[in-house]
């Protein structure tokens, strides 16, 4: 029988030493051991409507254009119709670099959805916008002789076209959306669309003051009955 092996102070055995639910033969993955990030992990991205200005500079006349489809963020909207959240925006954007900022200009392209002011049915359409916008530059003079909520900034070569797109969106949003513009409305009885009932449709409506009267006396009896009855006699 081979002698057994003198076991050191202080040694563990082997599984001893593996870490728990790790079977034993099993190794740690090179990123596991150094601690890195798996490919698949990325730290989170700037907010996705916020647009680099690196590549365009700050030379006077360079351009570059700007072409994404961005998630809808909540709140864009009136009380009966609004972006949905989440709906895609389609920015065809021109960025302009001028002497005072970055001048934006260009179309967006969004969804809407609500309901008709007049008969409450459900709108889903889409909204085409021109947007044009001046970003100035910290320390212009433009941003000296404007009111702060006034202008918009770039602000460390960056700049945030959510809330020019925002608020173009709201401010172009009918008050009172109609499905169509010959929508009639409701019947004010039945509270049913004019549009699909007959166009002699309407309700026999008894004057309020006659109303208790006219639930005491008995109904009338039929004028031929009537002279029926006479004959008879």
């Amino acid at each position: 029988m081979p002698a057994a092996s003198p076991h050191r102070p202080g040694a563990a055995p082997s599984d001893a030493r593996r870490p728990r639910g790790v079977p034993s033969g099993a190794r740690r993955s090179d990123s596991a051991a150094s601690g890195a990030r798996p490919a698949g992990a990325r730290r989170a991205g700037p907010h996705p409507w916020v647009v680099e200005l690196r590549e365009l500079g700050r030379c006077a006349g360079s351009m570059q254009q700007l072409e994404r489809t961005l998630p809808a963020p909540p709140g864009w909207g009136v009380e009966l119709i609004g972006v949905p959240e989440g709906g895609e925006v389609r920015l065809d954007l021109r960025l302009e670099s001028v002497m005072e900022g970055v001048l934006v200009s260009g179309e967006v392209d969004v969804p809407v959805t609500g309901s008709c002011a007049r008969c409450l049915d459900a709108i889903e359409d889409s909204l085409v916008l021109d947007v044009q916008e001046l970003f100035a530059y910290e320390g212009s003079t433009t941003e000296a002789t404007s009111e702060e909520d006034e202008v918009r900034l770039v602000e460390g070569e960056r700049i945030d076209l959510e809330p020019m797109v925002r608020d173009a969106v709201v401010l172009a949003l009918p008050l009172a959306p109609l499905c169509t513009d010959e929508c009639a409305g409701l019947c004010a009885d039945c509270g049913q669309r004019l549009d699909d009932l007959p166009p002699d449709h309407s309700h026999d409506q008894l004057d309020p003051r006659w109303a208790g009267l006219a639930a005491r006396v008995p109904p009338s009896p039929d004028a031929s009955g009537g002279d029926n009855r006479s004959e008879e006699n």
